[in-house]
């Protein structure tokens, strides 16, 4: 990401959370120190590859064992069954730290032990607010931060930034070629239904209270199973959304920037590109288990993951954006110009942060997400 784009991040972030988010600047400090012995990584799959696991080694002499999962429900599911334990690191959606402390399963961080100079300050500051302090007390340190979009078909369904919207996958040209996550799709169809005056609240009162949320869900599920003969496959992690483009026959889709860029890796003729009403942004990062037992071991990953040399190992292996500075002197031509076509114009400062998803919400929503996958 260029410097320019970052700070047009940090102006969306600002303005989504409303918060005046301060510039980035370069850390000069040292790279990770660890001494030696083992720390557990349970993340998303497809977040860390060989060659970040062999550079965290040869840098502080500890071992990285990575078990990847596919969703966010998924992490906080094993976490809830094992207590808190099991674990050095975890890796939630911002938006989700809420419900891991509501549970108890997460422990503060020991804020002494973070190397902060390498966190981009918008992030640092914007995560307060979507979920990474909670009473005083923060419990995730911003690692990355993403999106969640448009991929589409180059020559089926050639979108352009500022024409290209949700509704596409909604539309008669789109049946039975389109895909989308069951709980995130209803979303993306609710700013579409919003922008056009549909919704009796704004999408994002919805997540403010049950009665609104209902108010707002049973127009949006109306619509989605209406429409629901659009929908080729339905994803729920990396791999399905996908496998949708390869073997089921979408060709357009609400998908991850991540699961777009890896088609493209492949020489899939697909594109990704925000949507008029706001490409779905949300930020990562790390929280430390209750039951973690190698806690100088995680605080050597986390400062590590932050040192411009791996957060552009990351990106460029991911195609999602991190939150260490310096980093975008790092990134490869292949990610820079994936970012430039994915949020052209004025995309960054339209990004649609997810708001907190506190439990009453996800339980809720899941029971949406049952209706629209079961019609």
């Amino acid at each position: 990401m260029s410097d320019f784009n970052r700070r047009i991040f940090m102006k969306g972030a600002a303005a989504s959370a409303g918060l005046a988010l301060a510039a980035p600047f370069v850390s000069r400090g040292a790279l990770a120190q660890g001494s030696s012995g083992t720390v557990n990584i349970f993340a998303w799959a497809g977040y860390i590859s060989d060659e970040m696991l062999a550079a965290f080694e040869k840098e502080t002499g500890i071992k990285a064992v990575y078990t990847p999962y596919g969703t966010n429900d998924e992490l906080l599911n094993q976490m809830r069954a094992s207590k808190g334990t099991g674990y050095d690191i975890i890796w939630p959606a911002v938006d989700r730290v809420p419900n891991y402390v509501e549970f108890g399963l997460v422990q503060p961080i020991d804020e002494s032990k973070v190397k902060w100079d390498r966190v981009l300050k918008s992030a640092l500051t914007g995560s307060e607010t979507l979920g990474a302090v909670i009473g005083g007390k923060r419990y995730q340190v911003p690692t990355d931060w993403g999106t969640e979009a448009l991929t589409f078909d180059k020559s089926e369904f050639p979108l352009v930034y500022g024409t290209a919207s949700y509704g596409d996958l909604w539309k008669p040209e789109a049946n039975g070629k389109a895909t989308v996550r069951g709980h995130s799709g209803l979303v993306g169809l609710g700013l579409w239904l919003e922008a056009q005056g549909k919704l009796p609240h704004p999408m994002r009162d919805s997540f403010k209270d049950e009665a609104t949320m209902r108010a707002n869900y049973d127009v949006i599920i109306a619509e989605a199973i209406t429409r629901k003969a659009n929908i080729a496959q339905f994803w729920s992690n990396e791999n399905e959304a996908q496998g949708a483009f390869r073997t089921n026959g979408a060709k357009i889709g609400q998908t991850w920037d991540s699961s777009a860029a890896g088609l493209i890796k492949e020489g899939l003729p697909v594109g990704f590109v925000a949507p008029a009403e706001g490409a779905l942004a949300w930020m990562e990062g790390v929280s430390l288990p209750v039951g973690a037992v190698n806690l100088e071991q995680a605080y050597a990953f986390l400062n590590w993951m932050l040192t411009p040399e791996a957060g552009a190992l990351y990106a460029n292996h991911t195609s999602i954006n991190t939150t260490a500075v310096g980093a975008d002197k790092h990134l490869s031509e292949a990610s820079r110009n994936f970012f430039a076509a994915a949020y052209p114009g004025d995309a960054l400062e339209k990004l649609w942060w997810w708001p907190v998803q506190d439990n009453w919400f996800v339980a809720l929503r899941n029971e949406y997400q049952d209706k629209f996958l079961s019609a």
